[in-house]
């Protein structure tokens, strides 16, 4: 059973020297809580006084949430608990829905080179190590107009055990036997990484192509026959084949009437799950 002693809080000041004061400043501001509701509620409620590029951290969260307000939890200190503001001057409000996909593209690249274990993305805004989840992203809309601003928020379980995995289709870092568990490390990498994506997204005008190009290839849901429950309980099965312009998850459906497979095209806040069939 791990201790306070097995896990040490994080080092805030050595976090703000190596990430918004160093020679590699990518942030202007990072703030860690012993303790709070959500990190992404913090931020959306405090959009105002916030510069681009803030991050807050939690050692503890009591009303994190994720994708349909689906609420998780873990022990003090057991996770990386992290929301990030985030603002877009000029970028075109139809390709917002790509923010969780790109922040995926950055923690997934930081768990494999970082933490050496082989991670994937499972769409819309999870991540997999050996099919089981260890991280999850939200992003929301905390101001809109010609420079919207985003809180994206994420969730990494690094030392939990077993025991306090609230799901047995969850996973931890320590359980897969990473090469890192420090968490200080690990949020210097995510967060170099997600800011090196906005960089490199912004200088392409915000163009998707390249984007989208990198996110299949990290995406483990394509290629998968997987079960569509969309809400109203209704259920469709298919064969997932791309991911599309729009982020949407293109899928190849079985038993349709018409002799050939028909294809649909669903996006994230249309689906309530999406879940590997055998």
């Amino acid at each position: 059973m791990w201790t306070n002693l097995d896990r040490p809080p994080l080092d805030v000041r050595a976090l703000r020297r190596a990430l918004v004061d160093g020679p590699q400043a990518s942030w202007s501001r990072v703030d860690v809580v012993a303790e709070t509701g959500s990190t992404n509620a913090d931020l959306v409620a405090g959009v105002a006084n916030f510069a681009d590029r803030t991050a807050l951290i939690a050692e503890h969260q009591d009303s994190g949430r994720g994708r349909h307000s689906r609420s998780f939890s873990g022990a003090p200190r057991s996770q990386i608990l992290l929301s990030m503001l985030l603002k877009f001057p000029g970028i075109d409000p139809a390709v917002l829905g790509w923010l969780p996909l790109m922040t995926g593209i950055a923690l997934v690249d930081t768990l494999r080179t970082v933490a050496e274990v082989d991670a994937r993305l499972k769409w819309p805004n999870d991540v997999l190590i050996g099919g089981k989840k260890v991280s999850g992203i939200l992003a929301e809309v905390a101001a809109h107009g010609p420079s919207p601003t985003v809180v994206i928020g994420l969730g990494v379980n690094v030392s939990m055990t077993a025991e306090e995995l609230p799901v047995a289709t969850a996973t931890s870092l320590a359980l897969e036997n990473a090469a890192v568990l420090d968490r200080d490390t690990l949020v210097r990498a995510i967060l170099r990484g997600v800011a090196a994506e906005v960089d490199s997204w912004r200088d392409s005008n915000w163009g998707i192509d390249a984007l989208a190009h990198r996110y299949r290839e990290r995406c483990g849901t394509i290629g998968q026959r997987v079960r569509v429950d969309l809400p109203g309980g209704e259920e469709k099965f298919g064969t997932a084949v791309d991911v599309d312009e729009h982020g949407r998850i293109v899928i190849e459906m079985e038993n349709v009437d018409s002799g050939r497979p028909a294809v649909l095209a669903v996006a994230a806040g249309d689906v309530t799950h999406l879940r590997p069939v055998s």
